[in-house]
């Protein structure tokens, strides 16, 4: 709770401070409101109030730590008045409920050049990074060359799942394409809720499930696989035959919809295998 002391705001709460400084950021001009006789920069407090269709009064008071825990409704109202991006608001719900917002799926619609800079510099070692929806949307020439040419595809295929399950390259690729593609589909379900794109996903399963049976199979299974961590991958490769992978899963940071996945060869020697063969 803040105190006031001589009609000023003690700093003693964080959320009053940091929804103090957002709307401090703010042009008014920006939003259609006058500039005129301010005597700080930035939004009012009857103004952010009217951006989120709330009460001015009760906004005062979520400044000044009056009036108890905000709804998530709310704050959502008051991340989209001030403007907040997606890290912004977080830390908002952060601050506000104790904990972050429910995620809400969005296609980030591509990578950037630094993202891709990191997969080239993982040479030789094959990386991809694909989206919560299991698209492959970046790779380098080592994963190319030790797993699947996604550069060949239209960019409507180049989807793991497609791969898995349409591919007859896939199945003779796996020692156990049963297990794997169980796997994948368990992964991928998860990957999907965790990014909130189980919606987002229902078309494209559909219509795997018509063009799959083995798919439409395992995806009433129902069941779940974990997708971050470590695990052993055995494929069979048309000219360096056996190699067995050591791979990771990573998050993206700032981006929910992507995920970073890393071959490790098991041993020098394969590593070496590979390299000579990418030279």
């Amino acid at each position: 709770m803040t105190n006031r002391i001589g009609g000023v705001d003690t700093p003693d709460n964080p959320l009053g401070s940091y929804l103090r400084d957002r709307r401090a950021r703010l042009d008014p001009a920006a939003f259609g409101f006058t500039g005129a006789r301010r005597r700080t920069p930035g939004l009012r407090r009857e103004e952010v109030a009217q951006r989120a269709n709330i009460s001015p009064t009760w906004y005062t008071w979520l400044e000044q730590g009056r009036g108890g825990a905000p709804s998530a409704a709310v704050l959502d109202r008051i991340a989209a008045a001030l403007m907040l991006t997606d890290v912004e608001r977080e830390h908002l719900f952060l601050l506000g409920l104790g904990r972050p917002p429910e995620v809400r799926y969005r296609d980030g619609g591509g990578i950037t050049p630094r993202l891709q800079r990191v997969l080239d510099a993982l040479h030789p070692h094959p990386a991809l990074i694909r989206t919560a929806t299991w698209d492959v949307a970046a790779w380098n020439r080592a994963a190319t060359v030790m797993l699947v040419d996604y550069g060949s595809l239209p960019p409507e295929e180049r989807n793991i799942l497609r791969y898995i399950f349409l591919d007859p390259r896939a199945r003779a690729a796996q020692y156990d394409w049963e297990s794997v593609a169980r796997f994948t589909v368990g992964a991928f379900r998860v990957d999907a809720a965790r990014a909130g794109a189980t919606s987002a996903i229902a078309p494209f399963v559909e219509r795997l499930c018509h063009l799959s049976r083995d798919f439409e199979r395992l995806w009433h299974d129902n069941e779940v696989q974990g997708t971050h961590g470590e695990a052993i991958k055995h494929i069979r490769h048309p000219v360096l035959g056996p190699i067995a992978f050591e791979y990771s899963v990573f998050a993206v940071d700032a981006r929910t919809d992507l995920n970073l996945v890393v071959y490790n060869p098991t041993t020098d020697t394969d590593l070496q295998r590979i390299s000579a063969l990418l030279a």
